[in-house]
Order: structure tokens, then C-alpha cells, then sequence
């Protein structure tokens, strides 16, 4: 059974912040390799056989897009919630959620 995928609006926004950032100072492969990367694991949530690492706040999950970029997100009722792309180089105690 496929689960919904539903997109915040903080997770749109710092999606795009991150697209913002690899245009304005990487190259379009990054850009294809972190959308890929996003496509995949979206893939694999929406299957509903995988859940990743849970997140230190309760009920959220997360998983590591790229090195730099963590995904966070809830299930609720057989739909994943994106909460939000986390810059893993900011300090912890600045997570939100």
C-alpha cells in the first residue's frame, strides 16, 4: 500500500532554500544529484516497507539526503508528513521541530 507524501510549507521553503543555495554556488549536477537523492527517498517512504532513524523529538523521523541535508518527517494516518530539510552543518539546538 503506497502512502501520500504531503509537503509542508516549511519543508517546500527550506527545499527550496537548499535548491537556491547549489544554484547559486554549485553546479546542476549537485542540483540533479540532491533532487534525485529527495525522488528516492520519497520513493521508498511512499512504499511504506521503510521507516528511518528516528528523530531526539518523538514521533518525527529523519534521514540523510547528502551529507549536508536531512530530511524530517512524520507518519500520520498512512501519510508522510515532510516537515523539513535540515542544514546538518547548523547547530543542533537550532532544529525546530
Amino acid at each position: 500500500m503506497a502512502l501520500e507524501i504531503y509537503w509542508t510549507q516549511e519543508a517546500i521553503t527550506t527545499y527550496n532554500n537548499v535548491i537556491e543555495y547549489l544554484e547559486d554556488n554549485w553546479t546542476e549536477g549537485e542540483i540533479l544529484m540532491f533532487t534525485s537523492q529527495v525522488s528516492n527517498t520519497l520513493n521508498l517512504l511512499a512504499k511504506g516497507n521503510v521507516v528511518f532513524r528516528q528523530s531526539v523529538k518523538r514521533n518525527y523521523n529523519e534521514t540523510l539526503i547528502t551529507k549536508h541535508n536531512l530530511l524530517i518527517y512524520r507518519i500520520v494516518n498512512h501519510r508522510i508528513e515532510l516537515i523539513t530539510f535540515w542544514d546538518t552543518r547548523q547547530h543542533p539546538r537550532k532544529k525546530k521541530v
